[in-house]
C-alpha cells in the first residue's frame, strides 16, 4: 500500500475497527489456553488483521467458530478501550511471563523498535491499551468500546506459520488472520473477492491449463514450463524485446556466472550475500551464480573500449536467468522462485541525460503495461533509509535522488515517497500496478546509480576531452518473466488476450472424415501466423468444445460436412458466443484484428 494511503488508512474508521477486533481475537485465543499461550504482535493490515501466538497445540480453521463466538460475547460487553502510558519497568511487570513482549519492551526502551518490531527514528512513549481482561502493548488507535465492532462483519480467515521477527532461526509462531468491516454487506463483498482470487490463483490455473509444474525431483522454487507455458513466456519476452528495440535498446548476453571478486567490487556481495547461492571453487577461482546483471553489463561496457560522449546514451538489454537463494518458506508459486528471468536493462548516460532517458523508459513502461491492461498504477519514489543497508556516499545519493525526483516531476507522473525502499546503490521509481481485483503488484522499476559505475571504473570521454564517469540507469519493465506471468495469469484468470494465448484457436472436426479438412485449415492458419491445435480425439463434438472452453482457448472452429464443402469454419468464442459459419479468410482477418488491437 503506498505511503500516503497507509497514512490515510491508519486514520480511518476501518483501521480502528480492525485494530480493536485484533485485540478481541487475541483475548479470545489467550483465554482458550489460560496460562499457556504466549502472545507476540497483532497489527491491522490492508484488508484485516492478524495476531501471532505460541500455543500448546496447533490451531486449525475448525477452532474458528468457537473463537468467533467468544469474540462476539466480548463485543457484546461493550468494554471500553483504555489507554495508559507506562514505564518500561511497569511494562515488564505486566508481561513477566510473555517473552516476546519483554523483547519488544526492551526495544522500546532503547528507542530502536516499536511494539511491532519496526525501526523507530525517535524514542517512543510506552503505552498499554486495555479492554475487559485483556491488556497489550499498543500505540493504538482503537474504537471507543468493543460494542463498536459489528459482530456480523468480521471473520477469521486462516492460520499460518510465521517466524518471530521474520527470522527462521527464531521461534515459529502461529499467525491467525482475520478480516473486519463496517457492515455485513462489506464483509460479504470482500469474501466474494477472496473467492474470486482463489479461483484465479496462478498455481491452480497453471496446473489446470498445463502451463507449468513444480517437482520435488528438480527442487523447490524451480518451475518446469510445458510447451504451452514456454509459448506464453516467449510471447511475453518477445513483445518486450521488440518494443524496447524500437526504443533504441540493444540486446546483449552475459552468461550465468561471475567471479565473486566482481561482486565484491560492485558492493553486491556485501548487500546480497544472503540471497546468493554458495560459491563454486576451482583452485583460486571462485564463481557465483548471478543474482543480478548490473556488474556484468558494466564490465561489458568497459571491455568494449573507451566510449565517447557521442555514443551515449548506450542501452544494454538482456533476458537473463538469475539465481536467488530464497528461503524455502518464502517460495510462492511463480511469484517467488529461485530461478528468475529478468527483462533487465542498463542505460549508460551522462548526468544531463537522466531526464530524457527517464521519459523514454517511462513511455516504454506505459506502452507495455497498457498492453497487459494494467492501467491503474502508482509510482513510488523509493529513497534511502537507515544506515547500514545502503552505500554511504551522501553526495552521490543527493545528486541521484535530486535527478530522479526532477525526472518524475518533469514527466508529470504523480508519485509518493517511501524511505528505506531504495536499492543499496541508489534511489528508484517503482511502478505499483493494480490488477482487476484491486490487488497491488510491484512490476516495473527505473533506478539511478551514481555509485557502481565509479566502483567498476567506467568512463567516457566528454566534450571537454576529459574522462568522466557515466551514470547508470537500471530499468526493468515486467520485473521478471516468472513473477509477471503469475500476475498475468491471475489478472486474466487464465483467459489470455488473443495475442498472448498459447493456443489461439482449437480446430474441432465433428467426425473423423472431417480431419483432413481440419488439417488443411490448420496449415492455412499457421501460414497466417496463428497458433492452432487440431483436436483429433474420438470424443464427441460437444465434449471437444467444453475441453477448449476449460482450456480458455479464444476461438473454437467447428468443421463438419457443410463447412468442408463450402471452405468455411463455424466460429465459437470461449465465452460461449456462436459467431456462426464464415469463410476462412474472414476468420483470419477477425483474429488478426484482435491480435493487432491487443484483445
Amino acid at each position: 500500500m503506498p505511503e500516503k494511503q497507509i497514512e490515510k488508512y491508519e486514520e480511518s474508521e476501518l483501521y480502528r475497527i480492525r485494530h480493536s477486533a485484533a485485540h478481541v481475537m487475541a483475548q479470545s485465543v489467550m483465554e482458550m489456553f489460560p496460562g499457556q499461550a504466549k502472545i507476540a504482535i497483532g497489527p491491522p493490515v490492508e484488508d484485516g488483521f492478524y495476531y501471532d501466538f505460541e500455543l500448546p497445540r496447533q490451531l486449525s480453521t475448525a477452532d474458528f467458530p468457537a473463537i468467533e463466538e467468544h469474540m462476539r460475547r466480548i463485543i457484546a460487553g461493550g468494554h471500553p478501550f483504555v489507554r495508559r502510558e507506562v514505564s518500561a519497568d511497569e511494562a515488564r511487570a505486566q508481561f513477566q511471563d510473555q517473552p516476546f513482549k519483554l523483547e519488544l519492551v526492551d526495544g522500546l526502551e532503547r528507542g530502536g523498535f516499536d511494539e511491532y518490531g519496526d525501526p523507530l527514528k525517535e524514542k517512543p512513549v510506552i503505552s498499554f491499551y486495555t479492554h475487559d481482561t485483556f491488556t497489550d502493548l499498543c500505540r493504538g488507535p482503537h474504537v471507543e468500546h468493543t460494542g463498536q465492532i459489528n459482530p456480523s462483519a468480521f471473520k477469521l480467515m486462516n492460520v499460518a506459520g510465521a517466524y518471530w521477527r521474520g527470522d527462521e532461526n527464531r521461534p515459529q509462531l502461529q499467525r491467525v488472520y482475520g478480516t473486519a468491516w463496517r457492515t455485513s454487506d462489506e464483509l460479504e463483498e470482500y469474501l466474494v473477492r477472496q473467492e474470486e482470487a482463489r479461483k484465479r490463483d496462478h498455481r491452480k490455473l497453471g496446473k489446470e491449463l498445463g502451463l507449468f509444474y513444480f517437482s520435488d525431483d528438480v527442487g523447490p522454487g524451480l518451475p518446469l514450463f510445458t510447451p504451452k507455458g514456454e509459448m506464453l513466456r516467449y510471447q511475453m519476452e518477445n513483445f518486450v524485446r521488440e518494443t524496447q528495440t524500437r526504443y533504441g535498446y540493444q540486446h546483449v548476453w552475459t552468461g550465468h556466472m561471475v567471479k565473486e571478486s566482481l561482486f565484491k567490487r560492485s558492493g553486491h556481495l556485501e548487500h546480497y550475500y544472503e540471497s546468493m547461492f554458495p560459491p563454486m571453487v576451482d583452485g583460486d577461482l571462485v564463481l557465483r551464480l548471478k543474482p543480478m546483471n548490473c556488474p556484468s553489463h558494466m564490465t561489458l561496457y568497459r571491455e568494449m573500449g573507451l566510449h565517447s560522449y557521442r555514443e551515449l546514451p548506450l542501452r544494454f538489454a538482456e533476458f537473463a536467468t538469475l539465481y536467488r537463494y530464497e528461503k524455502t518458506g518464502e517460495l510462492t508459486g511463480l511469484t517467488r522462485v529461485r530461478a528468475v528471468t529478468q527483462d533487465d536493462c542498463h542505460i549508460f548516460c551522462t548526468e544531463e541525460q537522466i531526464g530524457s532517458e527517464f521519459a523514454l523508459a517511462l513511455k516504454l513502461i506505459q506502452e507495455v503495461l497498457d498492453r497487459y491492461r494494467f492501467t491503474d498504477y502508482a509510482v513510488r519514489l523509493s529513497l534511502r533509509g537507515e544506515e547500514g543497508k545502503f552505500v554511504q556516499d551522501d553526495e552521490k545519493w543527493t545528486r541521484a535522488t535530486q535527478a530522479l525526483r526532477e525526472a518524475l516531476e518533469v514527466s508529470g507522473v504523480e508519485y509518493f515517497s517511501a524511505e528505506g525502499e531504495a536499492a543499496f546503490y541508489g534511489p528508484k521509481a517503482d511502478f505499483l500496478a493494480r490488477d482487476v481485483l484491486g490487488r497491488e503488484w510491484q512490476l516495473s522499476t527505473i533506478q539511478v546509480d551514481f555509485i557502481q559505475p565509479a566502483r567498476l571504473g567506467l568512463e567516457y570521454i566528454g566534450e571537454d576531452g576529459q574522462a568522466h564517469t557515466p551514470v547508470v540507469m537500471h530499468r526493468a519493465v515486467t520485473g521478471s518473466t516468472e513473477r509477471f506471468l503469475g500476475v498475468v495469469i491471475e489478472h486474466f484468470a487464465g483467459a489470455f488476450p488473443v495475442w498472448l494465448a498459447p493456443v489461439q484457436a482449437a480446430l474441432i472436426p465433428i467426425a473423423d472424415r472431417h480431419l483432413d479438412y481440419a488439417r488443411q485449415v490448420a496449415a492455412s492458419l499457421k501460414d497466417a501466423g496463428l497458433r492452432v491445435e487440431v483436436d483429433d480425439s474420438h470424443e464427441r463434438m460437444n465434449a471437444k468444445i467444453r475441453k477448449a472452453q476449460v482450456n480458455k482457448v479464444p476461438y473454437m472452429l467447428v468443421m463438419g460436412d457443410q463447412e468442408a464443402g463450402s471452405g468455411q469454419v463455424s466460429v465459437r468464442l470461449r465465452s460461449g458466443e456462436d459467431l456462426k459459419a464464415m469463410p476462412l479468410a474472414d476468420f483470419i482477418a477477425l483474429a488478426q484484428k484482435a491480435i493487432e488491437a491487443g484483445d
